[in-house]
C-alpha cells in the first residue's frame, strides 16, 4: 500500500618605444612611467634622430612641410547639419500615450539586527531596518478622486511590509495593498492621486495577432532604468506553460502571451502594450535557460517572455478592488499525483487499467466538499473535470480555476476500475465561506 503521508492538501545567470642607444632615459612629470613615458620617450627619440642632429635647415624644411599639411588638413573638418528629421514612429506616440502611467514599484520588509551600533548601545539591545526586498514595475489604470490604482504583480510584493512607488516625475509615494492573489500573480496597489497626471488603458488582448508589433515598458533591474522601452512582436497568442512559486512547486498552469519584446528582472508587473497605446498584458517572467541550470549543461534563451493577457487581468484586479480576494471554487478533497503510486498498488489497490498512467488519486473527501452527493471516494483516480484532461495535480487546477462558484462540471473518474462521471456544481468549502480570503491554493 502506497503511503497515505503523501497527501497533497487542497483546502482552501602598446608597446614601449625604446630610446636610441645613449638616448637619457626621460621621467615623467607624474610618475616616471606609465602612458606618459611612452609619448615622452618616443618625442625624444625623434628629436635626437633628426632634428638635432641633422640642423637647423632640415628643421626647417620640416617646419615649412608641416604647415603645409595644416593647411592641407584643414579641408578635412566638418560640423553638425542643421537638418532637422522627423522620426516619429507608431512605437513612439504609442510610448508616449502611455508613459507617465508605468512606476516603478519597491517593496520593503523590515528585518532585525544584533550588531553593536549606536542605537543598541544606548537606546536597546537589538535594532531593526527597513530592506528592500523587490524591485519591479507597474501600471497606474484608474484614477477615482483621491485615488490611483496600480497593477501589478503579486511577487513584486508578496511579503513585504512596506510598499513605496516611483512615478514617472520621479517622485517617490507610499502604496497601499489592495489585494493580492498569488494563482495569477497579481495585485492591486493604491496612491495619493494628486500626482497622477496619466492614466493607461486595457486593450482587448482577443484582438492580438501573432507577429503584431508589441511593446514593453518598465524598470529592468531596478528604479535606475526606469521607463525603459523596448520593442517586439507576439510569438504566441495563447502559450499555456507550467508556473512555480518561489519554492519551486508549481501552482498549477497558465495561458499566457508570449512576446521576443526585451523583459528582464525588475519588468515585472509593468505593461506590455500594442501600437494604439493600450495595455494587452502584464510582464510576468521570462524563459532564461533550459536544462539543469549549470554553465555546462543549460541552454542560453533568448527573446522568450510572457505577460498574462489584459482581458484575465481586469477581471482579476475587478476582483481584488471589490473583494480583497479573488473566489475560486473548491473541491474540498485531498490528492495525489498518480505518478507517485507504484505500479503494483495501481494494480492492486486502484484496480486501474493499464492503459490508465496519469490522473490524480483522491485520498480525502472533506465534509463540506461537493462530492459528497456523488460516490467518488478514497482511491478513486480523477481524469478530466470540464471537459479538461487531468494529468496530476497542476492540470486539475488549472481545469477547475476555469470555473466559477456555481457552475456544474463533469468529472470522469475511474471507481475500481470503472470509468465513470458525475456532474458537480462547484462551491466553496464551509470554511472558506466565512474567512476574509478564499483558498487560493485549495481544491
Amino acid at each position: 500500500m502506497f503511503d497515505d503521508n503523501h497527501n497533497n492538501q487542497f483546502d482552501g545567470e602598446f608597446n614601449e618605444v625604446e630610446p636610441e642607444d645613449n638616448a637619457p632615459e626621460p621621467r615623467d612629470p607624474r610618475n616616471g612611467n606609465g602612458l606618459g613615458k611612452v609619448f615622452v620617450t618616443a618625442l625624444v627619440a625623434g628629436l635626437l634622430g633628426g632634428g638635432i642632429s641633422v640642423g637647423g635647415y632640415v628643421w626647417y624644411q620640416n617646419h615649412d612641410s608641416q604647415a603645409q599639411d595644416r593647411i592641407e588638413n584643414s579641408k578635412g573638418t566638418t560640423q553638425t547639419s542643421n537638418v532637422k528629421v522627423n522620426v516619429g514612429t507608431q512605437a513612439s506616440k504609442a510610448f508616449k500615450k502611455i508613459k507617465g502611467a508605468v512606476v516603478s514599484v519597491e517593496a520593503y520588509s523590515n528585518s532585525s539586527s544584533d550588531s553593536d551600533t549606536l542605537e543598541d548601545l544606548f537606546g536597546g539591545n537589538s535594532s531593526s531596518s527597513e530592506t528592500s526586498t523587490s524591485e519591479g514595475s507597474g501600471v497606474i489604470y484608474k484614477k477615482d478622486g483621491n485615488t490611483a490604482f496600480i497593477v501589478t504583480n503579486n511577487h513584486v510584493i508578496s511579503g513585504a511590509d512596506k510598499v513605496e512607488v516611483l512615478l514617472s516625475s520621479g517622485k517617490k509615494v507610499k502604496a497601499s495593498v489592495v489585494g493580492h492573489d498569488s494563482v495569477s500573480d497579481l495585485a492591486v496597489l493604491k496612491i495619493d492621486a494628486s500626482n497622477v497626471k496619466q492614466v493607461a488603458t486595457f486593450g482587448n488582448s482577443d484582438n492580438i495577432s501573432v507577429g503584431e508589433t508589441a511593446l514593453a515598458i518598465g524598470s529592468p533591474l531596478g528604479s535606475e532604468y526606469a521607463t525603459s522601452l523596448t520593442q517586439g512582436i507576439i510569438s504566441a497568442k495563447k502559450r499555456t506553460i507550467d508556473v512555480t512559486d518561489s519554492n519551486g512547486t508549481s501552482t498549477g498552469q497558465a495561458t499566457v502571451i508570449q512576446t521576443d519584446a526585451a523583459i528582464n528582472p525588475g519588468n515585472s508587473g509593468g505593461p506590455l502594450i500594442n501600437l494604439a497605446g493600450q495595455v494587452i498584458g502584464i510582464n510576468s517572467m521570462k524563459l532564461s535557460s533550459t536544462g539543469s541550470g549549470t554553465s555546462s549543461s543549460s541552454t542560453s534563451v533568448e527573446g522568450m517572455g510572457f505577460a498574462i493577457p489584459s482581458n484575465e487581468v481586469v477581471s482579476i484586479i475587478n476582483q481584488l478592488v471589490q473583494n480583497g480576494k479573488v473566489v475560486r471554487p473548491a473541491l474540498g478533497i485531498s490528492l495525489v499525483d498518480l505518478d507517485y503510486v507504484s505500479e503494483a498498488d495501481r494494480s492492486q489497490t486502484l484496480n486501474l487499467p493499464g492503459k490508465v498512467t496519469s490522473g490524480v488519486v483522491v485520498m480525502k473527501v472533506n465534509a463540506s466538499s461537493p462530492l459528497k452527493k456523488t460516490d467518488i471516494s478514497k482511491y478513486d483516480v480523477i481524469v478530466s473535470l470540464g471537459g479538461r484532461k487531468v494529468s496530476g495535480l497542476s492540470s486539475l487546477r488549472t481545469a477547475l480555476y476555469s470555473h466559477k462558484v456555481g457552475d456544474t462540471v463533469e468529472i470522469q473518474y475511474y471507481h475500481k476500475g470503472e470509468l465513470k462521471k458525475a456532474n458537480v456544481k462547484l462551491t466553496l468549502e464551509a470554511n472558506d465561506k466565512n474567512t476574509s480570503t478564499a483558498s487560493n491554493s485549495g481544491n
